[in-house]
C-alpha cells in the first residue's frame, strides 16, 4: 500500500440528506446551550442580591462557563473521535442540566463555581465541539452555508433566553428558573440524537472481503504445522483482471497438485499442503498491510482525522479544491502515521487511551506551534479578544440597571447583542466568501471597531445610548466566532488547523475564565463599571490592530502566503 492511501476509507460527505436534519440538531442545540450560556447576566444580578457577595468573586460563576466549555475542547475531540458526535452530545446534555440542578442546593457562592461553572462547562463544552463538528462531517460544497444556519442558533438563542431567563426568574427566582433550564438543556439529547454517524458505502466485493479469513495467518499457522518456517511472501490480489492468467492458473490448479499464486506480476509453486480454499478463482485477495498509515480500531476513522473539520468558511476558496477536489480530499483524510509507543506521551500510557482519542489530543495540543511567530501573535490576540468577549453578556444589565433601567429593560440589552451578533456572523460571513476580500484585514479591522466601542460606551448611560453599542458590540464581535478557523488557515495552511484551533480554545478559554473577574474587581474599587468598559474595550481594540502586522511579520520571516498556495503533500506526524 503507496503512502497516503488506508484501508479504513473516510465516508464521503453527502452535502445533504440527512445533512441538514445535522444542520438542524446543530442549529436547535446553539439556541439552547449558548442562549443559556449568554444570559447569565440576568442570573449575575440574582446571585449578587441572594448570596451577597462582591461583583468580582460572583462573576467567577459567569466565566467559569464559558472558560471550561472552551478550555475542555482537546478533551471534546479526542471523545467525539473516539465515540462520535452523538454519545458524546448526549453525555454533555446530561451533565451540564445534572450541574443546573445541583445548583439549587447552594449554601454559597462557592458552591456555584462547581455546580453551575464547571460541571455546567463541562457538559456544554462536550456539546459545543460536536455541534461544530458532525456539520463539517456531513458537508463540503455546502459548509459555508450549512455552518453558517447552524451557528446562527447562538445569536437566535441569545436574543431568546435573555428576557425569557427575566421572566423566570421574576416569576420562580432563580432556583425555580435555574430547574427549568436544566429541563431546557435535556432537549439537547434530541439535538445530539440527530447526529447520526456518517458511514461510507461499501460495495459488494468489499463486503465479502472483510468476511474472508486472513489468508497469510493461514499460511502461517498450515507452515508451522507442517514444520515450514521460508513461506513465500505472496501478495494476493483482488481480481485477477487477465483472462489468460485466470485461464491458465484455473488448469494448473486442475491438473496439478500444486497451488499457484500471483506475486509480483508472476505465478509462484508452493507446497500443496500450503493451499488454500478459494471463494472463486477469479477473485483472489491482497491482505493490506502497512506501517505507514495509522488504522483505528474502528471500520471508519472519527470525524477528528479530517485535517479540515474546523473550517467553517467555503471550500471553493480553497485553490486546491477547485482545481482537484479528489486530490484535495485524499490529502485532508489521510490518517496519521503511527507514533512508536516508547515515544508516546506519558499521560496515554498510563490512562491507556485508545488511538482515535491519543490522535485527537497529539494534533490539538501539538506545543511546537508555538514557534512559529505568526501564530503566536494571532494566539496573544486572541487571549486579548478573549478577555473582553464575555463581560457586555455578564454586565451590562447590571450597569443598565444601576443607570436606572428596569430588569426587563436591562435583560433585553443581551437579547439585542443576540441578534445582532447572528446578523454581524451572516454579513461577515458572506463577504470572507467574496473574491478579493482579505479576511485578516476584515477580521482586523471589525474586533477594532468593536474594542472602540465597547471603550466609549460608558460616555452615556441611556437607554437608546446602550441599545446602539449593545448593536455594535454584536455585530462586529461576531467576525471573532465566524473568521478564526477561516483567517487560521490563511495564515499557517490547511494541515495545521486542527493543531492550531486546539491551542486557541486552550488560551481562549483560559482568557474568558479571568476576564469577567477582572471587570469585577474593577468595579469594586471603583465602584462603578466606567474602567471596566474602558479596559475591556482597549484590550480588544488593541487585539485587533496588533494583527495588522502580520503581513510585514511573514514578509520578514519569509513565510509564504497560505491564502494563495496550502500545501498538499504526504502524511506528516502528528
Amino acid at each position: 500500500m503507496g503512502k497516503g492511501k488506508k484501508s479504513n476509507e473516510m465516508p464521503k460527505p453527502p452535502d445533504g440528506g440527512w445533512g441538514w436534519f445535522v444542520v438542524l440538531g446543530s442549529f436547535l442545540l446553539h439556541v439552547f446551550a449558548d442562549g443559556i450560556v449568554y444570559s447569565f447576566g440576568v442570573f449575575y444580578v440574582e446571585f449578587l442580591d441572594y448570596f451577597g457577595g462582591g461583583k468580582g468573586e460572583t462573576s467567577w460563576v459567569g466565566s467559569l462557563v464559558p472558560g471550561v466549555t472552551l478550555g475542555v475542547g482537546p478533551i471534546a475531540s479526542a471523545l467525539t473521535n473516539r465515540y462520535g458526535c452523538r454519545k458524546v452530545t448526549i453525555i454533555g446534555a446530561l451533565i451540564a442540566s445534572s450541574g443546573f440542578i445541583l445548583s439549587l442546593f447552594a449554601p454559597n457562592i462557592y458552591y456555584l463555581y462547581f455546580s453551575f461553572g464547571i460541571l455546567s462547562g463541562l457538559g456544554f463544552g462536550l456539546m459545543y465541539l460536536p455541534a461544530i463538528v458532525s456539520v463539517g462531517y456531513y458537508f463540503e460544497k455546502k459548509r459555508s452555508f450549512a455552518m453558517g444556519l447552524a451557528v446562527c442558533g447562538s445569536g437566535i438563542g441569545t436574543f431568546i433566553f435573555a428576557p425569557l431567563s427575566e421572566l423566570l426568574v421574576h416569576e420562580y427566582g432563580w432556583k425555580g428558573a435555574a430547574l427549568i433550564e436544566a429541563g431546557i438543556v435535556l432537549n439537547c439529547i434530541l439535538c445530539g440524537a440527530l447526529f447520526r454517524p456518517l458511514v461510507a458505502k461499501v460495495n459488494k466485493e468489499e463486503k465479502d472481503f472483510e468476511h474472508e479469513p486472513d489468508e497469510k495467518e493461514a499460511l502461517m499457522k498450515l507452515s508451522e504445522s507442517n514444520g515450514t518456517k521460508d513461506i513465500p511472501d505472496v501478495q494476493l490480489t483482488p481480481a485477477l483482471d487477465t483472462p489468460i492468467i485466470n485461464k491458465n492458473l484455473n488448469m494448473l490448479q486442475s491438473e496439478h497438485p500444486t497451488h499457484f499464486a500471483k506475486s509480483d506480476g508472476a505465478l509462484h509453486k508452493m507446497d500443496p499442503s500450503l493451499a488454500l480454499p478459494s471463494r472463486n478463482s477469479s477473485h483472489t485477495f491482497q491482505r493490506q498491510t502497512s506501517t505507514h498509515s495509522h488504522q483505528p480500531s474502528s471500520i471508519h476513522p472519527g470525524p477528528m482525522y479530517r485535517k479540515d473539520i474546523f473550517y467553517s468558511g467555503s471550500l471553493l476558496n480553497i485553490p486546491q479544491y477547485k482545481s482537484n477536489p479528489d486530490l484535495y480530499v485524499t490529502s485532508v483524510t489521510s490518517l496519521p502515521d503511527v507514533v512508536p509507543e516508547q515515544e508516546d506521551w506519558a499521560l496515554f500510557r498510563c490512562l491507556n487511551l485508545s488511538p482515535e482519542m491519543r490522535d485527537a489530543i497529539r494534533q490539538m495540543l501539538d506545543f511546537s506551534l508555538l514557534k512559529d511567530v505568526v501564530f503566536l501573535l494571532f494566539v496573544v490576540s486572541n487571549f486579548f479578544t478573549s478577555i473582553g468577549f464575555n463581560m457586555p453578556y455578564i454586565f451590562l444589565p447590571d450597569r443598565a440597571e444601576e443607570a436606572g433601567i428596569g430588569k426587563q429593560e436591562a435583560a433585553f440589552l443581551v437579547s439585542v447583542i443576540g441578534i445582532a451578533n447572528t446578523i454581524g456572523r451572516v454579513v461577515f460571513g458572506w463577504m470572507a466568501d467574496r473574491p478579493g476580500v482579505n479576511r485578516l484585514m476584515l477580521y482586523n479591522t471589525a474586533l477594532v471597531i468593536c474594542g472602540v466601542g465597547t471603550a466609549i460606551s460608558p460616555l452615556n448611560d441611556s437607554y437608546a445610548y446602550l441599545v446602539c453599542y449593545a448593536a455594535v458590540f454584536g455585530a462586529f464581535i461576531g467576525v471573532y466566532v465566524g473568521l478564526t478557523s477561516v483567517v487560521l488557515v490563511d495564515l499557517l495552511g490547511l494541515d495545521k488547523l486542527t493543531n492550531s484551533f486546539g491551542l486557541l480554545l486552550m488560551f481562549q478559554g483560559v482568557a474568558t475564565l479571568i476576564g469577567p473577574p477582572i471587570a469585577g474587581w474593577l468595579y469594586d474599587g471603583t465602584g462603578s463599571y466606567n474602567i471596566s468598559f474602558h479596559v475591556a474595550g482597549t484590550v480588544v481594540a488593541v487585539s485587533g490592530a496588533m494583527l495588522y502586522v502580520i503581513p510585514w511579520v511573514q514578509r520578514c520571516v519569509g513565510k509564504p502566503n497560505h491564502d494563495e498556495e496550502i500545501e498538499i503533500g504526504e502524511n506528516k506526524p502528528v
